[in-house]
């Protein structure tokens, strides 16, 4: 097993003695608010963490919280690394297979996103039902840990079906509009061009951002169900005429959030 991984969760344990999460939430860009609401919350920065890194991305608040949403005991990532940091695949790793060690079954992650297409307009939160890792790159390269996963997996359900079921029911109960879609997954960290995002949406991508995928797959790997929301917080270069900017990103995000906030806290009930 990945010793960084091993030693964060006994930190982990050690500062929550019997906690066992049901869920692991990882928030994106803005999203930090949702991790605020948990009750009776053990709040953990990454900086005290053994192995954990912290985010050099301004909006990620690089704390762990352990706590209850609705009676559910979470565990949630209050921001993420991403490869453009100039960070490698082990803190990526790291983050997943704690969670998994500490005893969560799922795992829910949020990201803020582009879209790409006029009807999925910015304000939206849009639902991922499959990914194209356009990263350049895998956390899985190199040796396999068997004791995580086997060295060849398939990724046909990586949107678990299920809990997407759940997400729908849960944006009906709360009347939040949930849109639907592929999420492409670029390097980053500059925008897209006009030309890139036209690509994009002929390949069939609905939203793109620059996260997520690698998590999504060492979750996988390690047998974690995930599902996953996008706020849209724009929509593509050369599809309006706002100049995108990551201060833009943050921005949009936290108008967002209310309503993400509404989509979590419904979902969680499902799970009880």
């Amino acid at each position: 097993m990945t010793e960084a991984a091993l030693k964060a969760t006994a930190f982990i344990q050690k500062a929550r003695p019997h906690f066992q999460p049901k869920l692991g939430l990882i928030l994106g860009s803005g999203l930090n608010e949702i991790g605020k609401r948990l009750t009776d919350a053990t709040i953990l920065p990454y900086q005290e963490i053994p192995g954990f890194t912290q985010s050099t991305v301004q909006g990620h608040a690089n704390a762990l919280s352990l706590g209850e949403l609705n009676g559910v005991p979470i565990v949630c990532l209050q921001g993420r690394v991403h490869y453009y940091e100039g960070f490698n695949s082990e803190a990526i790793k790291t983050y997943i297979r704690t969670l998994k060690l500490l005893g969560a079954e799922s795992l829910l992650l949020t990201n803020a996103a582009g879209s790409l297409h006029q009807d999925i307009p910015a304000g939206s939160l849009m639902m991922i039902t499959d990914h194209i890792n356009f990263q350049g790159h895998n956390p899985l390269i190199g040796p396999n840990e068997e004791d995580f996963g086997p060295r060849f997996f398939g990724m046909e359900d990586a949107y678990d079906p299920a809990l997407r079921n759940l997400l729908e029911v849960a944006s009906k109960k709360v009347t939040v509009h949930l849109a639907q879609g592929v999420y492409a997954s670029v390097l980053g960290p500059m925008f897209e061009t006009p030309a890139e995002i036209r690509a994009l949406r002929l390949l069939g991508a609905d939203a793109v951002g620059m996260s997520t995928v690698p998590e999504v797959i060492v979750a996988r790997h390690c047998g974690l169900r995930v599902a996953a929301v996008s706020a849209i917080t724009n929509l593509g270069a050369g599809m309006s005429q706002e100049i995108l900017s990551h201060e833009g990103t943050l921005y949009h995000a936290q108008q967002i959030a209310q309503d993400m906030e509404k989509l979590i806290s419904a979902f969680v009930e499902t799970l009880r």
